[in-house]
């Protein structure tokens, strides 16, 4: 297989799920937020508060349509462009993706239209069910997605068939409750919650900047802190949580992040700041912080964290492995039935099969790994290690962005407290230009958990370079060209609804007749 389509397809996906990316969380945090607005005018009677949910709904509507429409292309390039993983796990991955569709998908997407059309056919409590519902199904479709991630981050309940050459369910429910899909969840829904409470912060801030709807911004700026407060001291903890997973599940992609080459006696130091080069293989201008590391990834101070070449070394012995495990599920094809299979080679197998995927790791210098040179086992371990410069820089990005919401939330929290949010117009205009800050380090954590997988499209059992279809490096780019238009056109599409909806502000809601989309999306005058 030619490693430009690998790399091609790569960045298709890359496109178009860093794209779907920039929708998911505002969707997933607006939702909830929508919600809590809700329930504050249901239990207060105060149209100040339905004003404002319908307000922010119109701008939670305008996201929720193109991120539906990105995520539904993205999710046909699995058959198109990677039709190998379709095959080899579809088993798995497909059932995670199908309840998604069934019971979060189609609960989120049946309810917005009861939320946007029934203020004026539903009950107070009966329209309040209809919103949490929308919220619910916003934060189920991402469950679910985000246990089929997982499971190829920790690919756990599945054992593999060497007759079917699959994949298999073994146990559903550990497939549910894994442990990193679960992390995944609460650090990415928490994600979410900080991006939609900055976006509501900062559009909240323009309007007392111009003089507009202030009472619908004040009021928006308090919700909007205390929930930023709440979900940014989570992103935290939670992170923190992803962090010790990685050191049981994915040791490599921790090394790359703190570009750790050698293994440093327990407990090990946070790299602050440096400069990671692949080439050389070591970190210049390196600042540390003694034990942080070693605390925050093995929760003790006598646990070590191996380093990268260690790491590496390690992989050099699991390829070996993966290549008696490669020979022994030849034997076993070859005899055709489970009773002519010889003993020698099952017992090969059940052995060493765990490791079969490290075989596969030298498919792009060899068709049979049987034959590989020491030489080239080298270099496919070495191939075990992801890009440490990408991997560091985006994770201290994260991180610093992530303390700097904290200060900032914690900051309105305080004014809002004192009734003095107008007071500091250098405050608010930081605040505006804010908003497009969380969605820099929610891109940089998917980063950080894609790239960190490389060359793993599932964790040790499939490389991303036996996943691709075969396909021409022509269809692959002439798709990429396409994507890059359209979707470039539906974003300059969404930030001007978005804008104009902004600037139009929310409607006087006098009239109990009013319809609230048509007016909200109409140009501003």
């Amino acid at each position: 297989m030619d490693l430009n389509i690998v790399d091609l397809s790569r960045l298709q996906f890359a496109i178009t799920v860093l794209y779907h990316f920039l929708f998911v969380p505002l969707t997933i945090g607006l939702s909830v937020l929508i919600a809590s607005m809700e329930t504050v005018y249901v239990m207060t009677g105060r149209e100040i508060w339905r004003q404002m949910t319908k307000f922010w709904g119109v701008l939670f509507g305008i996201n929720f349509v193109l991120g539906a429409a990105t995520g539904i292309v993205m999710e046909f390039q699995f058959g198109m462009n990677w039709s190998y993983y379709s095959h080899y796990v579809g088993d798995i991955f497909g059932a995670p993706l199908a309840i998604e569709g069934l019971m979060a998908f189609f609960l989120e997407a049946t309810f917005v239209g009861l939320f946007f059309f029934g203020w004026d056919k539903l009950s107070k409590l009966g329209h309040l069910a209809a919103t949490w519902a929308v919220a619910l199904g916003s934060n189920f479709s991402a469950l679910w997605i985000l246990i089929a991630n997982g499971w190829m981050q920790n690919p756990v309940g599945a054992v593999f068939n060497p007759q079917t050459m699959r994949m298999e369910v073994e146990d559903f429910a550990a497939v549910v409750f894994n442990p990193v899909a679960q992390a995944k969840f609460v650090h990415t829904v928490s994600a979410g919650y900080v991006v939609a409470s900055i976006f509501v912060l900062g559009v909240s801030a323009w309007y007392l900047l111009k003089g507009r709807h202030t009472a619908l911004a004040k009021r928006s700026m308090t919700v909007a802190a205390s929930f930023g407060l709440a979900s940014s001291l989570s992103v935290v903890v939670l992170g923190d949580e992803s962090g010790y997973l990685s050191t049981e599940h994915q040791k490599m992609k921790l090394a790359a992040i703190e570009a750790m080459w050698h293994t440093e006696p327990a407990p090990a130091a946070f790299t602050l700041v440096g400069l990671p080069d692949n080439t050389e293989r070591k970190t210049h201008y390196a600042v540390h912080i003694p034990w942080v590391m070693g605390v925050i990834g093995t929760r003790s101070l006598t646990s070590e964290i191996p380093g990268i070449h260690d790491l590496v070394d390690l992989a050099e012995t699991r390829i070996r492995q993966g290549i008696v495990a490669f020979d022994a599920l030849q034997a076993i094809r070859k005899a055709g039935s489970s009773e002519a299979i010889p003993s020698d080679a099952a017992a090969a197998f059940e052995d060493t099969g765990h490791y079969l995927g490290y075989a596969l790791l030298l498919r792009p210098y060899l068709d049979d790994p049987r034959e590989a040179s020491d030489a080239q086992i080298r270099q496919a371990a070495w191939d075990t290690v992801p890009h440490v410069p990408t991997l560091f820089w985006a994770f201290r990005t994260m991180v610093g962005l992530g303390f700097f919401f904290i200060v900032l939330t914690a900051t309105f929290v305080y004014l809002s407290a004192r009734h003095r949010l107008d007071r500091h117009r250098w405050l608010l205009k930081v605040a505006v230009g804010a908003i497009p800050l969380p969605w820099i380090a929610a891109e940089c954590g998917w980063i950080v958990a894609e790239v960190g997988r490389q060359p793993w499209v599932i964790e040790g059992v499939l490389p991303t370079a036996a996943a691709v279809s075969d396909l021409g490096a022509a269809t692959v780019l002439s798709t990429i060209a396409g994507f890059t238009v359209i979707y470039t056109i539906l974003f300059i599409i969404e930030t001007k609804l978005m804008l104009a909806a902004i600037r139009k502000g929310p409607e006087k809601d006098n009239s109990p007749n009013q319809k609230l989309v048509p007016d909200a999306l109409a140009p501003a005058e």
